[in-house]
């Protein structure tokens, strides 16, 4: 309701407070009106209003309107008192004292009466004035929260009170109930936001929080316990036993299905029945249960169902906490399946006695046993084989008495059963043959022989494999004599005294002397007829090591020789040295060959470093200008020469120096990175060159280590170096040029050995050259600069990141997403402002977001519209299944529709369905519903 101004004097609300004193002055009053230009009381102003303006320091040029607006003055309660006033015309003159008293008296009591019932309300509560303005927080908001208005008039409500900043945004953005869920300090609050009118005009708002902490932690427990109930009733009915369950009272409560199959009882005969009334019906011979119940203790007891089967029960008591019995759990195993085992496991011993007897009687050795006394238990056919004596001439028989009677020249097993130990002799049968013989005593736990078990080998067997074996250390002599022979090294051998004992035709060649002329000669004899300018055989004799000399023969030619003493079996005697004779000229040739194929491998080495890292999935790219720098990054990894990487936020830098470090021979070493910018200044220096004990006031007393030195020996990565400060430019470029370090607070260099990686994002030329970086630093950091290209300018590797993304967030979120053709060629026409990073994350986004497997052009709706192609552009550029055409073709037309209409009724009209197909069919797709109406916020 709008008040005409019937009262003088007034004044405007765009006046200044100049003007407003003065008014009041010049009048003696108290307080005036306030209107607007059309004559609209809109509030008034005290002498108070103005004292407190002045002591707030307004300039005297402050409007009326704006010193309302900061000292809170509120309009509805100048409405209030004209439209309670008795007389509303009642002007303002001398004696208007009584007026502006009791105006006061109102104005101070209402404000009193309205901030006790906030302070009533026992939950935090929050007074909006509009716009966007808090005017009042409740006691019981202060003690919660420990904020004051003057908390929140002097800091940063988006930074230091984000909540509140969320409710201030739904309060202002809407004149309706609203509900707003926030957390706060971990714990979790609900408000419910309601309007305040005065004279049918929103003036604010109240805010009422309600701490829903404890209650979701409820709702977590319950759902806890639900998952345990479920897995106890899988468990309960997947138990291969028979479980049964009654109460206290033996009043069955539940069974499981593997008791009904063991004992032929169903849960229809049992269930809500007592136990002792299905034993007197013949349900159970008896039951273990009631002896439970009885004894209150576990029972275990053999018991026969009506189905004739031999169970064992084991029935066990549940206590309460007062001792009274609420369970009996009753556990039912099936005896025939333990009989069933029992027979498995005769038949098994069964097997295992016939594969003995198999391999006793399948062996090629002759196998005697007899018992602890002598007398024989068993033997094989192997052994009448051998012997020429049968099974039915010993058996049962002593080895004493055969031995007397001929049928064994001597007894082995009487031998050990004398010894005590594995005895071996030789033996004469009957038959004339010669056998070897080992008898091995068995012992018991006692010591006392059990068993004698007797091998008999045939010798004739053994003097065959003799022969053979002399056969074939002659083959291995000549094989021996045709390597010696054929060695393209010379050969030259004597004896321990030095006489010669052979030669090969290679150390003829070489050293242009004979065999004839040194075979059964001493080497020392030859040195002296001057054959030998020296011997590495007399040299090796005399040191009794392996010698290495040069040596020039009577023909002029220069030789390495390598003379290598041998000893006997008791490394004692000398028996013979072996010289190895190489010509320098062939080692020269070889040693040039060696280091051309060594070169030649280094080339392959380093082009088979790039073909791993091209298939690797840790480094993804396919352009040609990536595999020409990751080409140079392999070529430069090898040395230690500092490298700055530059390139646009997000293409990658740092995947840059991962292979720098990762192919160079550092790779074992640390690997430390560190972003200059993410660092406060005045913490950098400390960080990276660590200090002293006690260097600054909150020092740690041990001091600490820098990264410098623990990246020594290894690689150290600064990125954004753009952003290192001036002065600790300086100190950097210290470490490059003497490779040491200063603590702050030090006075002692560390050496320390490391390589410098350095990226940046920026223009260090225009930075030089505007004095924003040190010249010598940058000359000394782009010894080998590396620029990473954008990822517009290599689209090549676009679609090849999009499959690699996609790969790594299906694993991650265990889903199936695929993506079309087109949406691989929109997005390789983007241009890529956030480049590798940006593509990431636009992955990422489509795979948790979208509904559908299929991720289309469409689905980027939502977040990039610019990259979405037309509505009547044909994408059909592939040849895809009926049926998920189908769905495509559904959710573009519904997607059209929904940014056309504002509710799904409307969308039904226009597409000639239901209300209800509509909705199930944005829900299946994913769609999102808009309204011009704002939504509730969550």
């Amino acid at each position: 309701m709008q008040i005409k101004s019937t009262l003088t004097p007034a004044i405007l609300d765009n006046a200044f407070l100049a003007e407003a004193a003065r008014l009041l002055v010049e009048n003696n009053i108290s307080c005036a009106n306030v209107v607007n230009d059309s004559g609209d009381i809109v509030g008034f102003i005290t002498r108070f209003n103005l004292l407190t303006a002045t002591v707030q320091a307004m300039p005297s040029t402050t409007r009326v309107k704006e010193i309302m607006e900061q000292l809170d003055w509120e309009t509805g309660l100048t409405n209030y008192f004209y439209d309670h006033s008795v007389n509303s015309t009642l002007p303002y003159g001398e004696n208007d004292s009584n007026l502006d008293s009791d105006l006061a008296t109102l104005l101070m009591n209402h404000q009193k009466e309205w901030q006790s019932l906030l302070n009533a309300i026992p939950y935090p509560t929050i007074y909006f004035k509009k716009p966007a303005n808090i005017k009042f927080l409740n006691q019981t908001f202060v003690d919660i929260f420990g904020i004051t208005l003057q908390d929140i008039s002097s800091g940063d409500i988006e930074k230091d009170f984000s909540f509140l900043s969320k409710l201030i945004n739904t309060q202002s953005n809407s004149d309706q109930v609203r509900e707003v869920r926030f957390t706060y300090q971990y714990r979790v609050y609900w408000s419910t936001i309601v309007p305040v009118s005065i004279n049918k005009k929103v003036t604010g708002a109240i805010a009422v929080l309600h701490d829903m902490s404890q209650f979701q932690k409820l709702f977590q427990e319950l759902s806890h316990v639900k998952g345990l109930n479920r897995q106890l009733d899988h468990m309960f009915n997947s138990s291969f036993d028979g479980l049964y369950i009654t109460d206290g009272n033996g009043i069955t409560l539940r069974l499981n299905r593997a008791f009904e199959r063991i004992t032929g009882i169903t849960a229809n005969d049992c269930m809500g029945r007592r136990m002792a009334d299905l034993v007197k019906e013949g349900y159970l011979s008896r039951s273990a249960t009631l002896m439970a119940l009885k004894n209150r203790q576990t029972v275990t007891t053999p018991l026969q169902s009506k189905t004739g089967k031999q169970v064992l029960v084991t029935s066990t008591p549940i206590f309460d906490d007062e001792g009274n019995i609420v369970l009996v759990v009753t556990n039912v195993r099936d005896m025939t399946e333990l009989v069933k085992l029992q027979q498995k496991l005769e038949e098994v011993e069964g097997l295992r006695r016939r594969e003995l007897d198999a391999i006793f009687d399948s062996s090629y050795d002759g196998l005697y046993i007899t018992d602890g006394d002598g007398l024989t238990l068993r033997l094989n056919k192997a052994f009448e084989r051998i012997t020429g004596v049968t099974a039915y001439e010993c058996v049962g028989r002593n080895m004493a008495d055969l031995v007397k009677e001929g049928y064994f020249s001597r007894s082995g097993t009487l031998l050990a059963l004398e010894k005590r130990q594995s005895v071996t002799v030789q033996l004469q049968a009957s038959t004339g043959k010669q056998a070897l013989v080992t008898s091995t005593p068995i012992f018991d736990d006692n010591g006392d022989i059990l068993l004698v078990v007797t091998n008999v080998r045939d010798m004739t067997e053994l003097l065959e494999l003799q022969q053979k074996l002399e056969q074939v250390e002659g083959l291995r002599q000549r094989e021996l004599d045709a390597i010696f022979d054929s060695s393209y090294d010379g050969l030259y051998i004597t004896d321990g005294t030095g006489v010669t004992l052979r030669l090969n035709k290679a150390f003829e060649r070489i050293t242009g002397v004979t065999a004839e002329e040194c075979v059964g000669r001493n080497m020392a004899e030859l040195v002296k007829e001057g054959y030998f300018s020296r011997s590495g055989t007399l040299l090796a004799l005399e040191k009794r090591q392996s010698v290495t000399v040069p040596l020039q023969a009577k023909t002029g030619k220069h030789a390495l020789v390598t003379s290598t003493p041998i000893f006997d079996d008791n490394n004692d005697d000398i028996v013979l040295v072996v010289t190895n004779v190489r010509d320098l000229t062939e080692l020269n040739h070889l040693q040039e060959r060696v280091e051309q194929l060594e070169t030649l491998s280094r080339v392959y080495q380093a082009e088979l470093q790039q073909l791993r890292m091209e298939t690797s999935e840790k480094y993804v790219f396919s352009s040609p200008k990536m595999r020409e720098m990751l080409k140079m990054l392999v070529h430069i990894a090898s040395v230690d020469s500092t490298v700055l990487i530059q390139g646009e936020s997000g293409v990658g830098k740092e995947v840059v120096a991962d292979i720098l470090h990762a192919y160079s021979h550092r790779r074992d070493m640390p690997f430390i990175k560190i972003n200059c910018a993410a660092i406060p200044q005045n913490l950098l220096e400390s960080e990276l060159f660590g200090y002293e004990p006690g260097s600054f006031t909150g020092a740690d007393k041990r001091g600490k280590i820098g990264l410098f030195e623990l990246a020594s020996g290894g690689t150290l990565f600064l990125d954004e170096i753009a952003e290192l400060p001036l002065d600790l430019q300086v100190k950097l470029l210290r470490v490059l040029q003497d490779n040491s370090i200063l603590r702050v607070g030090g006075t002692k260099s560390i050496s320390v050995d490391v390589r410098i990686l350095t990226g940046t994002n920026r223009n260090l030329t225009d930075m030089v050259a505007k004095n924003q970086f040190r010249e010598d630093l940058f000359y000394r950091l782009n010894v080998v600069p590396i620029l990473v290209p954008p990822l517009r300018e290599r689209k090549e590797d676009i679609p090849v990141f999009c499959a690699h993304f996609l790969d790594i967030f299906n694993k991650k979120y265990n889903m199936q997403k695929r993506l079309t053709s087109d949406l691989i060629h929109s997005l390789t026409n983007y241009h890529w402002p956030g480049n590798v990073r940006e593509l990431r994350n636009l992955i990422e986004r489509l795979v948790v977001t979208t509904l559908h497997d299929l991720i289309d052009t469409n689905d980027l709706y939502s977040w990039w519209s610019g990259l979405v192609p037309e509505e009547d552009k044909n994408t059909d550029t592939e040849i895809i299944p009926l049926q998920e055409a189908v769905e495509n073709t559904e959710r573009k037309i519904l997607q059209a529709a929904f940014r056309r209409c504002t509710s799904t009724y409307e969308v039904a009209r226009i597409l000639g369905i239901s209300q209800p197909t509509v909705v199930r069919k944005a829900s299946k797709y994913g769609i999102i519903r808009r309204s011009k109406r704002s939504t509730k916020i969550e």
